[in-house]
């Protein structure tokens, strides 16, 4: 493995975890939330499934998703839920960090942009629901 095909497939597995949590939210956020939620979710998979495809061409080997995964909160409410959903987003901007820095080549590099961007537009949309404030950070996707 190289340090791009090791970042493609930690993006992978944080892909993988967010659509996870996502699912699991599903149940428990607001009627209102719930078209946000789907929406989110089918960007991550969409996202995790170009991922990949990139893995496959560079002859990675694709990490096997999960069974389940350990959420960084216990759900049980709206406000939890999304604070879950907040926590995915800023791992995955943590693994897209990783794959902009690590990736050999540009089109390794331009996942890696395009995902910590979408990721910490969600993010940053998940704070304004919870009021947390800032809504936004300064350097998405560093390790905390």
């Amino acid at each position: 493995m190289t340090a791009t095909t090791d970042a493609l497939a930690a993006a992978i597995d944080a892909e993988n975890a967010a659509i996870f949590t996502y699912g699991v939210a599903t149940a428990y956020v607001s009627a209102a939330r719930r078209v946000t939620v789907a929406e989110y979710i089918a960007a991550h998979r969409v996202r995790r499934d170009s991922l990949v495809a990139a893995l496959t061409a560079a002859g990675g080997t694709v990490p096997q998703q999960a069974a389940g995964y350990t959420l960084p909160v216990t759900v049980d409410d709206s406000v939890s839920a999304v604070r879950a959903l907040l926590a995915a987003e800023v791992d995955c901007t943590v693994a897209y960090r990783a794959l902009l820095e690590k990736g050999s080549d540009t089109a390794a590099r331009r996942q890696g942009l395009d995902g910590l961007t979408e990721s910490t537009v969600r993010a940053a949309n998940w704070r304004v629901a919870l009021r947390d404030s800032p809504v936004t950070v300064a350097f998405p996707g560093t390790p905390a």
